[in-house]
């Protein structure tokens, strides 16, 4: 169901109201009580998004492996001789 905004010409109350398209639109203002009360045409969007399936890790039906580490250089020989370049 749509949520429409609604605005009070006499006394600047809004509101917003979700109703059935099918439903008659509030004339009535709640604070007031006077018959200045219409529905304003409104820019903001209604879509939302509920549920799974709306990211890029539910679409991936198959986890992929991931790669090894490269090795490190302190495994690699690299620190033999006396200076470890990660120390630095």
């Amino acid at each position: 169901m749509p949520t429409y905004h609604y605005r009070c010409k006499n006394c600047g109350n809004e509101l917003e109201v979700v109703q059935k398209m099918s439903d008659n639109s509030l004339t009535i203002c709640p604070e007031c009580e006077k018959d200045t009360f219409e529905r304003v045409i409104s820019a903001e969007g209604g879509f939302v998004l509920k549920g799974s399936g709306f990211y890029k890790t539910d679409y991936n039906p198959s986890k992929k492996e991931s790669a090894p580490a490269a090795p490190s250089p302190c495994s690699a020989g690299a620190c033999s001789g006396g200076g470890c370049p990660l120390a630095k």
